[in-house]
């Protein structure tokens, strides 16, 4: 059984939904053949530069506490899978098309999951701004890819409009909010799920496999 796994590195569900898959695997060993992560832009016009978090955040839901109420919620979401969410620090938000370049590189190399954890982490915990280049790099390099070419295809228009064509398939496929994960291209499952319902679903899926 193969899984798609359709996210944007600059939402904090998608880190969530990805460590909860990886929770899901280790219940089920051997189970998903492969996972390959896809490409999605919620923001897909923010500029080169990125823009301000707080400003974003604040034109988007305003100060009310649904915004306090849904941060709490991702903490502790967070707290239980090994994610110290910063929701508070001075941030930049980036336009994620550069990072979502090098997870797809990352897929020749086996190192999608590790580059796209990495690149979350960093934006989420760190609070970095994850369009430098210099700092998506220096995750290749640590990934075991190799840096230098690396940022020599960053600095180039490498797979951008790739990327976005992938981007632009989801949205034409229905594909509205991520994470999405998609089993052996037929089976769609939407939103952060826990790791006991992926399991559920890695199951009957299984089960009608071998029906």
């Amino acid at each position: 059984m193969e899984l798609d796994l359709v996210i944007d590195v600059v939402c904090p569900w998608c880190f969530v939904g990805k460590r909860q898959l990886d929770k899901a695997l280790e219940m089920r060993p051997g189970s998903i053949s492969g996972v390959r992560y896809r490409p999605y832009q919620l923001a897909p016009d923010t500029p080169a530069e990125g823009v301000d978090r707080k400003s974003y955040y604040r034109k988007k839901f305003g100060d009310g506490p649904e915004l306090s109420a849904m941060r709490e919620h991702l903490r502790a979401q967070g707290e239980s899978l090994g994610i110290s969410f910063d929701f508070d620090s001075d941030c930049t938000i980036a336009n994620s098309l550069d990072a979502h370049r090098l997870i797809r590189w990352a897929m020749s190399s086996g190192k999608q999951a590790e580059v796209a954890d990495a690149v979350m982490k960093a934006y989420f915990e760190d609070c970095a701004f994850i369009g430098d280049h210099a700092l998506l790099a220096d995750i290749a390099a640590q990934a075991g890819m190799d840096r230098d070419l690396v940022a020599e295809l960053l600095a180039s228009d490498q797979d951008k409009d790739l990327i976005r064509a992938e981007v632009a398939h989801a949205q034409q496929a229905g594909i509205r909010g991520v994470p999405m994960y998609i089993f052996d291209s037929k089976y769609a499952v939407s939103g952060a799920q826990g790791p006991e319902a992926l399991v559920q679903v890695i199951d009957k899926l299984a089960e009608q496999q071998s029906a």
